[in-house]
């Protein structure tokens, strides 16, 4: 007797074929199943033993082998449980072989035969559709799979009794209807912080090109205010954005109820965090916080507090976009195209950067600061101290210009980035912060002065080639805001004085 059907497998956002062979034979009654299963796969004889049972089916006292093919590619999750039973129930002949031949299968088996939810199910049925297949899982994940497209047949199933109903034709599974998460709060509005001109003007700019930012400020400055209403002024979601955001969160388990969110991501983890919990990895690789971030924020506050190598480990995603964990068997790649924001205090005991003298002296900001490497500090765009908030900005009236109006100027000057690059053939470019240096050339080289301006400052400043083109970056940007086409020398002075280099010499001097 032998029965098969398909399912999947994760490498990275990636869903794999996988063929779910079953054959059983006379012989010393076991359950074996191969195919470099981890133990959760391992585990599921026991799960798929009770789940059958529960539905009235008892396993034949004989020989059974559970085949996951192709062998050498390495199977985690309790994903394959649903796959295993109904491959079972064809080699058994309780399920019509052509009744499952067009699907693909993914969920965990309870021992009373229903069905739970399995991270994956969007990228598991954008899988099941690339092998002309459609995908049967659980109930709670139907909305979500939904999304890859009404092409794609979904069967979102509670129990495996009515899958059974179902294929003998004694009940209909009706197709899941997809779902979107909406916000019900109300957002941080920027009008809401009070003074702080300066670094709002620095939080538009980053929100316009999707450049990375720094405030460093004494406690009770307006950091971390400042960064979470950054949210509030950044355009809503692409439809495609939505899609590579939802795969990711789905890996990761993080979608309620099957809803997509259409609203950017914004992630601040602790600076507790290891590297496996900020980059992603761990023995059962999952995205970490940099990828959960995937066109969002990533706010890190008390950067310096973050152990050294778990912030170098944040470089090669913010160069590249990508996340990539390695092991010894397979690669694994998750996307990473992030805008961080991060906070940090001058120095230890949280000393003013407005002429208030550290108790400790100098040495106490150098020594704090410089747990900060000079690689990651390079990439990172916008840099502003922020002052002290007096008791006089306080009690200043609200600000007459709040998200709305900051948010509008924004999606113009992204708007104005979407077309040229889409002109210009750059697929995937949305925004100046991802614009290569070819590209740069193209669009973001200054007028005679900008240029005259900007060779003085890269050897005053001894700028890196990255320093360079990330200045050009932000200049590009702050002449989008200005809705015109060239870069002027006003565009590269103002970009300039929001570098780390100048920052430095500021305080030198």
């Amino acid at each position: 007797m032998y029965g098969q059907i398909s399912t999947l497998a994760f490498v990275g956002i990636d869903a794999r074929a996988v063929e779910v062979q079953v054959r059983i034979t006379p012989g010393a009654p076991a359950f074996a199943i191969v195919g470099l299963p981890d133990k959760a796969v391992a585990e599921s004889r026991e799960r798929v033993r009770n789940a059958l049972h529960a539905v009235g089916l008892g396993l034949p006292f004989k020989h059974i082998t559970v085949n996951l093919a192709p062998a050498d590619l390495p199977k985690e999750g309790s994903h394959f449980d649903l796959a295993i039973a109904l491959a079972m129930m064809s080699a058994m002949e309780a399920i019509a072989p052509d009744a499952i031949a067009g699907y693909a299968a993914i969920g965990e088996l309870a021992l009373d035969g229903s069905i739970r939810s399995v991270p994956g199910a969007l990228p598991a049925a954008i899988g099941a559709n690339a092998i002309d297949k459609g995908l049967i899982c659980p109930a709670a994940c139907g909305p979500e799979a939904a999304w890859a497209g009404e092409h794609v047949s979904i069967l979102a199933a509670p129990h495996l009794l009515s899958l059974v109903n179902h294929f003998k034709g004694l009940q209909t599974l009706a197709r899941p209807k997809p779902n979107i998460a909406r916000s019900d709060g109300i957002q941080p509005d920027l009008a809401d912080i009070r003074g702080q001109e300066t670094a709002k003007r620095v939080l538009e700019i980053a929100a316009a090109g999707g450049h990375n930012l720094l405030f460093i400020g004494p406690p009770g400055s307006g950091k971390t205010m400042l960064a979470s209403r950054l949210p509030s002024i950044l355009p809503p979601l692409a439809p495609e954005e939505i899609l590579e955001v939802s795969m990711v969160h789905s890996l990761a388990g993080e979608l309620m109820g099957g809803k997509l969110a259409i609203e950017r991501p914004f992630r601040s983890p602790h600076h507790s965090a290891s590297m496996a919990a900020l980059v992603g990895g761990g023995t059962r690789p999952k995205p970490g916080e940099v990828s959960l971030a995937h066109h969002g924020v990533l706010f890190l506050d008390e950067l310096p507090e973050f152990q050294p190598n778990v912030l170098d480990a944040l470089r090669q995603p913010l160069e590249a976009g990508e996340t990539v964990i390695a092991r010894a068997n397979h690669r694994i790649a998750y996307p990473s195209r992030i805008q961080l924001v991060a906070a940090m205090n001058p120095c230890k005991c949280g000393g003013s950067t407005s002429g208030v003298t550290c108790k400790r002296g100098a040495r106490c900001a150098d020594d704090y600061q410089g747990r900060i490497s000079g690689p990651f500090l390079d990439r990172i765009d916008l840099q502003i101290e922020v002052p002290a908030v007096s008791a006089a900005d306080l009690v200043l009236p609200a600000a007459r210009e709040g998200s709305a109006e900051v948010r509008a100027r924004v999606a113009a000057a992204r708007q104005l980035q979407r077309d040229r690059y889409a002109r210009l053939g750059a697929h995937g470019v949305r925004t100046n912060a991802a614009c290569s240096g070819q590209l740069l050339e193209q669009t973001a080289m200054p007028d005679e002065a900008g240029q005259a301006l900007l060779r003085q400052a890269a050897e005053a400043l001894a700028l890196s080639a990255r320093g360079f083109h990330r200045t050009l970056r932000v200049a590009r940007t702050l002449a989008d805001l200005d809705a015109v086409e060239r870069v002027g020398r006003i565009h590269i002075a103002e970009a300039l004085g929001y570098r780390a280099e100048t920052l430095r010499q500021s305080r030198a001097a």
